[in-house]
């Protein structure tokens, strides 16, 4: 059995078949770039991030296109409203958005385009469309006629008639259909413009994204992918324009994920409740909102809240917990000269376990990326092997001990990897997650092991009123001590 893959335009699951043998080409609808991304670019760029790199971990050699809208109605007003030239509303809000993409461990996709590197081959198929017969020009601008695409609506599963009633819809009455659409666009006076055949004008949104799939994945290519929020009209526009500038049938696979809801409300500019990456990052850890995404199936809507992802960060703490112990057991015990083989009904249980998590985990991502299975099958591996080594004591660690851990480390890592989680150390975890508290705070790094150290001092002097003093104002800082015979330790709750 290959990968099945939920596909929107047939609405079900279908085995993927590339065009090219073992290459597949993907497409993924980026960022409009005039302000800083949410939680919801963050969840289909995590979603389309971990299916890339499960495609490539099975073996395929994947062409990733992931555009920048530059050139839009939303760039314009934001550059007009702060008296500044698009490009640079465009250029700073790129730069905002790589950021988060870096912060988030998103691996840059092979080819990320931007519209305005692409007017030429625009103007090119609009062109195409208006000699065709499927667009028409008035005064400048140019729509396309949803009525001459006869499957107009496929994806979406609407006919036209549906479509119409509350559409989201741009209005002018010049149109021959409300619901045609802008391929190009009459620039005002003052706004970015380039020559065309019908004046001075700019793209509209949807032909960028036909234009620059098919410069580099060709007039029909595998996956496309976004948000579900793209489906109309978007990618059903997408799908109009570009199969009636080829002939061709555009996209074999069409992936959307979910919504993202803020505290079970749709998250929305009007209810004030839009949630910026950057915001999110501020107090928890960039891996803890990548397993907090992932850990619901990519289709299926998510609700964001602080009980959830903190949920997510404790669950990480337990992980890296767990590793940390794998790894002083494999530095403490003798490698063996020979496989031991499980001797106890609990070794062999436990070891099974282990080495049936990788067929487990594929089984789970093969079945349209359920990532949310595969991270349930890698936390109970996780339990059963902390149980079983809780339950031996130290000093019997063995052999067979060191086969077991050093087995659940070698696949687990490569596992983790392809959801883009648990893949720092144990000791740069600690120390980003305590750095990242500690900039919440009102005390410095160095103010508290000065503290820290007049506490030591009271106490080597008996001073305990003192030391308590000192302990009781930590807490209030939110700096839990430790005290141990390798002396006091300390962790932000």
């Amino acid at each position: 059995m290959g990968i099945k893959i939920y596909n929107t335009l047939t609405r079900k699951k279908e085995e993927l078949k590339p065009l090219n043998n073992k290459r597949i080409g993907m497409y993924v609808c980026g960022v409009t770039v005039y302000d800083l991304c949410h939680i919801g670019h963050a969840r289909s760029a995590v979603i389309f991030d971990m299916i890339y790199r499960y495609l490539k971990y099975r073996g395929y050699i994947v062409t990733y296109v992931r555009n920048y809208t530059d050139i839009d109605d939303k760039i314009i007003n934001r550059s007009i409203k702060e008296g500044v030239n698009y490009r640079e509303i465009s250029r700073r809000y790129i730069e905002e958005f790589d950021r988060d993409m870096d912060k988030l461990k998103i691996k840059t996709p092979d080819i990320t385009p931007k519209a305005t590197q692409n007017i030429k081959e625009i103007i090119d198929m609009v062109t195409l469309l208006i000699e065709r017969g499927y667009a028409y020009n008035i005064e400048g601008d140019v729509y396309f006629s949803v009525e001459k695409f006869r499957s107009y609506g496929k994806l979406s599963g609407k006919n036209i008639a549906d479509l119409l009633y509350g559409a989201r819809v741009e209005i002018d009455e010049r149109k021959k259909n409300p619901l045609d659409f802008a391929l190009w666009k009459k620039s005002k006076k003052g706004e970015p413009s380039w020559k065309s055949p019908w004046g001075e004008g700019r793209p509209g949104w949807h032909i960028e994204c036909s234009v620059m799939s098919q410069k580099y994945l060709g007039d029909n290519f595998d996956i496309h992918g976004g948000g579900m929020d793209l489906v109309f009209p978007h990618h059903e526009n997408e799908i109009a324009q570009s199969e009636s500038a080829t002939g061709h049938n555009f996209v074999n696979y069409w992936i959307h994920n979910g919504f993202v809801n803020i505290n079970q409300e749709k998250m929305s500019k009007s209810l004030g409740n839009i949630t910026t990456i950057k915001e999110i990052l501020k107090k928890y850890h960039p891996e803890a909102l990548r397993l907090f995404l992932l850990s619901h199936h990519y289709r299926s809507p998510v609700d964001y809240n602080e009980k959830e992802i903190e949920k997510s960060e404790a669950t990480l703490d337990r992980f890296y917990s767990f590793i940390f112990n794998l790894d002083n057991i494999i530095k403490d015990i003798q490698p063996p000269t020979e496989r031991v083989e499980a001797q106890t009904h609990e070794e062999k249980k436990v070891y099974e376990k282990v080495i049936a998590l990788k067929e487990k985990f594929i089984s789970a991502m093969d079945d349209d990326f359920n990532s949310a299975a595969a991270i349930g099958y890698l936390l109970d591996t996780m339990r059963m092997v902390n149980r079983y080594l809780s339950n031996t004591n130290p000093s019997n660690y063995n052999s067979f001990t060191f086969g077991l851990v050093n087995e659940a480390r070698a696949i687990i890592k490569p596992l983790a990897e392809i959801l883009g989680i648990f893949d720092s150390s144990p000791e740069i975890y600690k120390t980003e997650k305590r750095n990242k508290k500690l900039s919440l705070l009102s005390l410095s790094l160095e103010e508290i092991e000065s503290l820290i150290k007049e506490r030591n001092r009271a106490r080597k002097e008996k001073d305990w009123g003192k030391a308590d003093e000192i302990r009781e104002k930590l807490a209030t800082h939110s700096i839990i001590l430790k005290d141990t015979v390798q002396g006091t330790i300390w962790e932000v709750k």
